[in-house]
């Protein structure tokens, strides 16, 4: 399992909604298995992608968890 973070100056729910269309059905294919407005979790191909995002004074400071998704996961946060 791997973790990696980054700080955007999206808005946490524009964050998540980004993470659904990259991990998600019409992305990658992953099946979201929780979602808040804060946070997505996604999983299938034997792994696992969660996301969180929460406002840090002027920037939206993003957490991701991953599990065989790594490449993925690093090419989600660099997009931001």
């Amino acid at each position: 399992m791997a973790a990696y973070g980054t700080k955007t100056r999206k808005s946490p729910e524009d964050v998540v909604g980004r993470a659904k269309d990259y991990f998600g059905e019409d992305g990658l294919g992953l099946e979201i298995r929780s979602d808040n407005p804060c946070c997505v979790t996604f999983e299938g191909g034997g792994g696992h992608v969660s996301v969180a995002a929460s406002r840090q004074d002027d920037k939206t400071e993003v957490e991701l968890e991953t599990r065989e998704w790594d490449y993925h996961a690093k090419k989600f946060l660099s997009e931001l």
